[in-house]
């Protein structure tokens, strides 16, 4: 039997079990979806349509057909090529991103929580830029700018503080074009989109079911372009999905194949990583949890079914608690979380930063995260097993009571072992003479550190004068 560092939650029998339930569900339920262009399109292609009721079925076949279509190995990047990521990691690990949709800000200094600011935007950028084992960056919420056009002006901001790969979420139908435009011009070009596309659009259903006219806006306008995308499906037990695990991650399956469907009938070959992030229903109150155990074992299957069943790149929440505090609770359900989704093979980890099921952030949290996914890689990488790492000879030269400090093969390997940036493998006595405080304390002056000389990107002088123009011409045909 082969050995492995990954958890597997079926076996194959059960594995083809999710798949061909997965494929029935979405040939014989209807989904609704609102967006008339695209129901003509889904409509010459075989699939069956009310265009009345806006309803469709999708035959099986038309759904396999997509996803043989779908890029299986691609790479995408920050700007100009930067910062890329290669799918299938070639390590065979994992990406991560920072917390996307966050309206609360913990202040480092003061402990306050209060609303998310366009200053408080640029610093989360340029943080997630100086940290090694945050891949990209989701945006947050500001406070300070118009209602109407928040999310335009948040990816305008990401745009001149963030090099790294950056995950949009629109927020309205309206916003979608401009948002689009904005990567199109940063980017230098609708040729240069296509090879280093810096924006990457995340595309929701509504659980269940349900496509609505934005989200299938964003489908078209992105997939004309070869833009990446991550079709999201966010369904709580009991309430937007069933009340089970393996139900919840057939649901969730469904509707994210669905939309990489409609991505691919657009623009065969564009880039897709299906996206479940997952809920867990507090039937007391209604609310939306993601770290009980059914949460984490429904991303844990919904990474594998969608990797190992149909070959596509999974993404889910691979950090986040569900407490409103940087307390003991939090870092217990973050770092289930991230070992969890991580041993069951994710490609992407998200929520990186994220308190109180996503509704705040903490930067300080976001500096402690990324070492949390340094050391999980640690522990996760390949094994070597040749004659060094079998270590026979060595063993073989120590007599017994003898030690090993001192030969040759220790000296080799001294540095193979991870050097913590912020935790503290001190003693009591040590720790207290060089008063190194909480690990939160330390984490804070490290952030500080790094932060130190962070400032904007540097973006040309026409590039930024069109994308000026592009937030301009937004805010004056949607507020008015």
């Amino acid at each position: 039997m082969a050995l492995s560092s990954r958890l597997s939650f079926f076996d194959e029998a059960q594995l083809d079990l999710l798949r061909e339930k997965t494929f029935e569900l979405i040939e014989k339920h209807e989904f609704k979806i609102d967006h008339l262009e695209m129901i003509k399109l889904l409509d010459k292609s075989g699939c069956k349509v009310d265009t009345e009721r806006r309803m469709v079925r999708f035959p099986r076949k038309f759904i396999q057909e997509q996803i043989d279509k779908a890029p299986k190995e691609f790479i995408i990047s920050g700007r100009d090529g930067k910062f890329p990521l290669e799918f299938p990691h070639p390590k065979g690990l994992f990406y991560s991103r920072t917390n996307t949709g966050g309206q609360s800000w913990l202040e480092p200094d003061t402990g306050v929580f209060r609303r998310v600011t366009l200053e408080d935007l640029r610093y989360w950028g340029r943080l997630t830029d100086r940290l090694e084992h945050i891949d990209f960056y989701a945006s947050i919420v500001p406070d300070d700018v118009p209602p109407m056009t928040a999310d335009i002006h948040t990816i305008h901001t990401a745009l001149n503080n963030v090099e790294k790969m950056i995950w949009v979420q629109p927020y309205t139908y309206q916003t979608v074009e401009y948002l689009v435009e904005l990567g199109v011009a940063a980017a230098g070009g609708e040729e240069n989109v296509r090879k280093y596309p810096q924006l990457n659009f995340i595309t929701c259903s509504l659980s269940p079911f349900t496509m609505k006219d934005m989200d299938v806006e964003i489908i078209l306008q992105c997939a004309k372009r070869g833009i990446p995308m991550q079709p999201c499906s966010l369904p709580a037990t009991g309430t937007t999905g069933p009340a089970t695990t393996p139900g919840m991650v057939i649901l969730s399956a469904a509707e994210t194949l669905v939309s990489l469907s409609m991505a691919q009938l657009v623009q065969p070959g564009v880039p897709i990583i299906n996206t479940s992030l997952q809920f867990s229903a507090d039937m007391q109150t209604g609310r939306s949890l993601q770290s009980t155990p059914h949460a984490m074992r429904q991303s844990a299957l919904f990474v594998q079914l969608m990797q190992k069943g149909f070959g596509i790149p999974a993404h889910t929440y691979g950090s986040g608690c569900d407490s409103a505090e940087t307390d003991e609770q939090c870092m217990t359900e973050r770092a289930l979380q991230t070992m969890l989704i991580a041993a069951s093979g994710a490609s992407v980890l998200g929520a990186a930063g994220q308190l109180e099921v996503a509704c705040a952030i903490s930067p300080v949290q976001l500096v402690i995260d990324n070492e949390t996914f340094r050391l999980t890689k640690s522990i996760l990488a390949d094994m070597s097993f040749d004659d060094d790492s079998l270590a026979m000879d060595v063993m073989m030269d120590v007599a017994p009571g003898g030690q090993f400090l001192t030969h040759a093969h220790t000296l080799s390997h001294c540095r193979d072992h991870l050097l913590p940036i912020n935790f503290c493998p001190d003693d009591r006595s040590t720790w207290e003479i060089k008063k190194k405080g909480s690990l939160f304390k330390r984490a804070a002056e490290y952030m500080k550190t790094i932060m130190k000389d962070a400032g904007p990107v540097s973006l040309p002088e026409d590039i930024q004068k069109e994308m000026n123009a592009i937030v301009k011409s937004a805010d004056r045909k949607l507020i008015g």
